[in-house]
């Protein structure tokens, strides 16, 4: 297979339906839209996720918002790897994580699913965990059970002033990723 150089394939998780919009478990999703409106460009359904492109610097950048819901992400991502021949190195999933405080980014180029089922279906379908991940914090502020509730939950007032600010550099990082490499974007990315 010939593998395009110039392109990347940006995956954001989610669950799609009206009653998960606005939640922390979206907020891959978020991720992508902010990119998305910062570019001026639109969604659009297409085989197993809305996909739109993202043209930076030279380089393209495929977006996807999986319709698969968050277990079967990995069919979606796989999908588009194979349709559009993109190396795996050049894919990044974005994904909320509880173990990281509320907006924090921590970019990595492998690691384990955490307990994540997105990542999880990712990692079976690909068949490892060698791929470039861009974890949200979404926090853990939860009462012992209550770990469903607070992911599918919608965030905070508190939570929401600084949200557009964390997305904003999020949407950085993935142009980032995309243009200086992953190590270069760690370094930048991952203290901010």
């Amino acid at each position: 297979m010939i593998y395009s150089l110039m392109k990347f394939l940006i995956a954001g998780l989610g669950n799609i339906g009206d009653e998960y919009i606005g939640t922390r478990h979206n907020i891959g999703f978020t991720v992508l839209d902010t990119l998305a409106n910062a570019g001026g460009i639109f969604f659009s359904q297409d085989r197993l996720a809305f996909k739109a492109e993202y043209k930076f610097k030279g380089k393209i950048f495929i977006l996807i918002k999986p319709t698969t819901y968050m277990n079967l992400s990995g069919k979606a991502v796989n999908y588009w790897l194979q349709t559009e021949k993109i190396p795996i190195e050049h894919l990044l999933v974005v994904t909320d994580d509880i173990a990281l405080p509320f907006g924090k980014l921590r970019l990595k180029a492998s690691g384990s699913d955490g307990g994540h089922n997105g990542l999880k279906s990712i990692q079976e379908v690909l068949h490892t965990t060698n791929y470039p991940r861009l974890r949200f914090g979404i926090g853990n502020d939860f009462p012992k059970g209550r770990q469903s509730e607070y992911v599918l939950g919608k965030w905070t007032s508190d939570e929401q002033k600084y949200l557009q600010l964390r997305s904003d550099l999020a949407a950085d990082l993935i142009k980032s990723f995309g243009t200086i490499g992953i190590d270069r974007s760690m370094n930048e990315f991952n203290n901010k």
